[in-house]
C-alpha cells in the first residue's frame, strides 16, 4: 500500500502530469473471488506511483461519538453526536455546549442523530439540515430530516429554532440498522437524501418497491416539496420524491463542482458501492449485487448483472465499510483535485478515487488511526476526517501537505 501516515513523510510528490501507475492498493483475497467485474477497472484499480507527502494532526479530541462534521462560514465546524446532539467546535478544537432544539432521536445500534448539512444560503437564511432516526412509537422508528435556522450566539453557544421535520421515510420499521442517512444540495437547490433498506430479509427487498421509502435516494425542495422535474411525478405506482432505486444503505454522498451527484453504499461482504445516481435508475439491490451475505451465502440468486439494472461505476471486495464522501477542491493536494475522497470504516482509510467520465483510473488509499466516519475539504484545502469511536471519543484529524527535504 502507498501511503501517507499521520506525522510522517512517506512519499516524495511528484506532479500528477509525470505520475506513473502502480499496483491496486487492495492486495488481500476477495471474498467472492467467483465474480467476474462487468469491465475492467470496476473494482481494484491501479493507484498512483506516489502520493504527496502527507502530515496529521488533531485538531479536536475527546468528542462524543461524532457522525458528521460541516463547516461554518467562520471556519468553525458544525458537529453531529451520534446520541443526539449538536455542537459547533472552534478552529481550537474547543467544544461548545448542546444546542437546543433538536429533535429526538433513536441511538440504538445504527441510528441517532446522523447527518448536517447547511443551506446553501445560510448565510442569508442560516437554515441547518438534520437527518437523524426517528422514534415513532408503535410503529419503531425511520430516517426523517428536519431543518431549523441556527442562532449562533456568544463563543461556541448556539439554538436551533423554527425546527420543522420536512422529510420522513416511510414505512417505519422495529429495526435499528441501515438509516443511509447523507444529505447533499445540488446546484438548483434541492437536497438529496439518502436513506437505507432496514437490512432485514423480510423487508430490504422494498428497495425495489417504488411505493417504499426504503432503499432509495430521495430529492426534495429544501421546504420538503416534491421538485416538479423529479422521475416519477405523476406515477401513482410510485412516490415522487424518489430520485432513484435499488439501493442498499448509502452512507457516503456528494454534488461535485460539475454538478454530479456521487455515492457510496455499504454492500455485502466484498460489495461495497461507488456510483453516479441517476434519475429514474434502478441500481440492483438485493437482485444484483457483488459480494455475498455476512454469513458466508450468496445474496439472492447470486447474480451480478441483470437488465434495466445500473452497474457500480466501482466496487469494493473486500469491503471499506464506506462513511462520509467529499470532492477535493483546494490548494493544499492539487494532484488530487477533482478526486473523490471516501471515508472507510473498517478500512481506517481514506481512498482517493481518481474518477475520469464514469470510470475510477487510480485509487489511493491514506491510512489514518481510527474508522473514519466523515471527510470534509476545509477553507485552507486541507482534509478534515471525523472518527465515530465506536465506544471511545471521536476525533478530528487535519491532514496536510508534509514539508519536503
Amino acid at each position: 500500500m502507498r501511503s501517507a501516515a499521520l506525522a510522517v513523510i512517506a512519499l516524495c510528490f511528484i506532479p500528477q502530469a509525470l505520475a506513473q501507475l502502480g499496483p491496486p492498493v487492495e492486495t488481500r483475497r476477495a471474498n467472492a473471488p467467483q465474480q467476474t467485474p462487468a469491465f475492467e477497472g470496476q473494482t481494484r484499480a491501479p493507484s498512483s506511483a506516489t502520493l504527496p507527502p502527507m502530515e496529521g494532526a488533531v485538531v479536536a479530541d475527546d468528542l462524543p461519538g461524532l457522525w458528521a462534521m460541516e463547516f461554518l462560514p467562520n471556519g468553525r465546524m458544525l458537529v453531529t453526536a451520534k446520541t443526539g446532539a449538536l455542537h459547533i467546535v472552534d478552529r481550537a478544537g474547543n467544544l461548545g455546549p448542546k444546542i437546543p432544539g433538536v429533535p429526538a432521536v433513536d441511538a440504538r445500534r445504527q441510528g441517532g442523530l446522523l447527518d448536517v448539512a447547511l443551506s446553501p444560503d445560510f448565510a442569508t437564511d442560516g437554515l441547518v439540515f438534520l437527518s437523524f432516526s426517528e422514534p415513532r412509537g408503535r410503529d419503531g422508528n425511520g430516517t426523517s430530516v428536519a431543518r431549523g435556522r441556527l442562532e449562533i450566539g456568544d463563543g461556541n453557544a448556539a439554538i436551533l429554532r423554527d425546527v420543522s421535520v420536512i422529510l420522513r421515510q416511510t414505512p417505519s420499521y422495529r429495526g435499528t440498522m441501515h438509516y443511509g442517512s447523507r444529505l447533499a444540495f445540488a446546484p438548483d437547490g434541492t437536497l438529496f437524501v439518502t436513506t437505507g433498506e432496514r437490512s432485514d430479509r423480510g423487508v430490504r427487498g422494498q428497495s425495489q418497491d417504488l411505493l417504499s421509502g426504503l432503499g432509495k435516494i430521495f430529492r426534495i425542495n429544501p421546504d420538503g416539496s416534491v421538485p416538479a422535474n423529479n422521475p416519477f411525478v405523476g406515477d401513482s405506482a410510485a412516490l415522487p420524491e424518489i430520485w432513484s432505486y435499488g439501493h442498499r444503505n448509502l452512507q457516503s454522498a456528494v454534488v461535485t463542482a460539475a454538478g454530479d451527484l456521487w455515492t457510496v453504499e455499504h454492500g455485502p461482504r466484498g460489495g461495497d458501492e461507488l456510483n453516479r445516481p441517476l434519475a429514474g435508475r434502478n441500481y440492483g439491490w438485493p437482485i444484483i449485487t457483488y459480494g455475498i451475505n455476512y454469513s458466508g451465502t450468496e445474496v439472492g440468486r447470486g447474480i451480478t448483472a441483470q437488465a434495466g439494472m445500473e452497474q457500480p461505476i466501482y466496487y469494493w471486495d473486500p469491503v471499506i465499510a464506506p462513511s462520509g464522501m467529499a470532492e477535493y477542491v483546494g490548494d493544499e493536494f492539487p494532484e488530487f483535485s477533482g478526486a473523490l475522497l471516501v471515508g472507510g470504516l473498517a478500512g481506517q482509510v481514506v481512498a482517493v478515487l481518481h474518477v475520469e467520465g464514469d470510470r475510477v483510473a487510480r485509487e489511493d488509499r491514506i491510512p489514518l488511526p481510527g474508522r473514519i466516519r466523515d471527510v470534509k475539504v476545509g477553507p485552507d484545502g486541507a482534509i478534515y476526517v471525523v472518527t465515530d469511536g465506536r465506544g471511545a471519543p471521536s476525533r478530528i484529524l487535519r491532514i496536510t501537505r508534509a514539508p519536503t527535504g
